[in-house]
């Protein structure tokens, strides 16, 4: 049988079957980092430039046309227009490519003192540094409409439930603000997501340094990271972690939703009905014609079983590995962006859903007819007037009867301590929303002016 010829590439002809098989799916998730690894490129030549070496590498004139080349090439790539060809393998040779096609032997010299491992690397953290500032404003957004349904109707009880039956008098103010405090809690693991992604692994190379005086610190400030990766080995070892440390973040941001997304379901069920759901963000059915379906609350369900897989693989590739760069690390890649997408999405349709969720006070306090979800607290009405506690359970146990006719409005305004239904700090909340979100904005902003020097003319 005919083999098929090998297939020309920047580094070497490749015979065709392990091309297709190494390259995965480079060629088109490489497309979301097609402007990063611009700008990584022009910080590269510019401190290739101003390195103290003789002969000189890079002439200011030649770091100008270079810088030059990338703007276009980011212009193409926002345009739609770039392509990663086979050939190409990855967005790195695929953008060294469209240097040396305009700029001829200047664009093959961009290469120098770095390797794919630590270009792909720090397109990594250049990407998801952004990813995960617009991840926060999206999480604080949803924070804050919480706490805004919360306040909305902070008075109007609701039952609160443990093991799913009947337990306490609660509110909708407690129940939104809950949610609202937990998933800002979640923005701790993302901070700390955050600081670990936000140092600078360029000029590792292949993991163990150059013989050349690179100066990885003035790389590192001219990306706007905190500071380098100190060990090259380590900053090659470091890639993969950053992605599952990433995830693992994600994941609880996810937990968090699906909790949201099952209460959203059940209290919304005819049964129920405390809450009635926007239609337009509701599925219908293709044979009953009453139906409006929580679908997308579902899809948030499943979505965080998905991410708690993709979090897991992360983790499971990297276990065995030895030391320095390996392939298996490729597939890291689809995982991290996959887990990104997904969690930005779902706080995105969240929001919408809690912005545009209609309370129903009668459903909710109807639901309080059941006379057991007062006993504890009248149990703690007789501990107050001296009998104890022991007592008290098992009186109020055996005349459950007595507690109806109870009000609910009148029991939750009783909760006045710390977090208590009639005890709640929305201000305190909101500021914490508000924190995160300006936090985040001016973060990105700062990049943003970084790059911009950067990529000037």
């Amino acid at each position: 049988m005919n083999q098929p010829a090998d297939t020309a590439t920047t580094v070497g002809k490749i015979n065709p079957d392990v091309l297709t098989f190494t390259e995965g799916k480079d060629p088109v998730l490489d497309l979301a980092l097609a402007e990063v690894d611009c700008i990584g490129t022009a910080a590269h030549v510019t401190m290739l430039s101003r390195m103290d070496y003789t002969p000189t590498l890079f002439t200011d004139d030649q770091r100008r046309a270079v810088i030059a080349a990338l703007r276009d090439i980011i212009a193409e790539a926002r345009a739609g227009r770039f392509t990663i060809t086979a050939a190409d393998q990855d967005v790195h040779l695929a953008v060294e490519r469209r240097l040396t096609e305009r700029l001829g032997d200047l664009g093959k010299k961009v290469h120098t003192c770095r390797s794919r491992n630590d270009q792909v690397a720090v397109d990594i953290r250049l990407h998801v540094r952004n990813e995960l500032n617009a991840l926060q404003g999206e999480l604080a957004a949803l924070a804050a409409a919480l706490v805004a349904l919360g306040e909305a109707h902070r008075a109007i009880p609701m039952v609160g439930r443990t093991h799913l039956q009947p337990a306490m008098p609660s509110s909708i103010g407690m129940w939104a603000s809950g949610y609202a405090e937990m998933l800002l809690d979640d923005a701790y693991p993302l901070e700390a997501a955050y600081k670990v992604n936000d140092l600078c692994p360029l000029g590792s190379a292949a993991g163990y340094g150059v013989p050349l005086p690179i100066d990885r610190a003035l790389t590192s400030d001219l990306l706007g990271f905190a500071r380098p990766l100190h060990n090259v080995f380590y900053a090659s070892c470091a890639r993969g972690k950053d992605e599952a440390i990433l995830l693992g973040a994600c994941v609880q941001i996810m937990l968090s939703l699906s909790r949201l997304a099952e209460d959203l379901i059940l209290f919304s069920m005819p049964e129920f009905r405390y809450f009635t759901l926007p239609r337009d963000l509701c599925t219908g059915s293709s044979i009953m014609p009453q139906k409006y379906n929580p679908d997308v609350l579902e899809l948030i369900r499943a979505k965080a079983a998905l991410l708690i897989g993709q979090s897991t693989s992360a983790a499971v590739i990297l276990k065995a590995l030895p030391g320095g760069y390996n392939r298996d690390l490729q597939d890291t890649k689809e995982l991290y962006m996959e887990g990104l997408r997904v969690t930005r999405t779902s706080l995105r349709i969240m929001r919408l859903m809690v912005e545009r969720l209609t309370v129903s006070p009668d459903r909710c306090r109807a639901a309080f007819a059941e006379p057991g979800v007062f006993a504890t607290d009248r149990a703690l009405e007789l501990v107050a007037s001296g009998m104890p506690f022991r007592d008290a359970y098992h009186q109020v146990r055996d005349h459950l009867e007595d507690l109806r006719g109870m009000d609910p409005d009148e029991a939750i305004a009783k909760k006045t301590h710390l977090g208590g239904t009639n005890g709640i700090d929305y201000a305190a909340l909101r500021a914490r929303a508000e924190t995160l979100a300006a936090e985040a904005t001016a973060r990105q902003a700062a990049i943003d002016a970084t790059f911009a020097r950067l990529m000037a003319d």
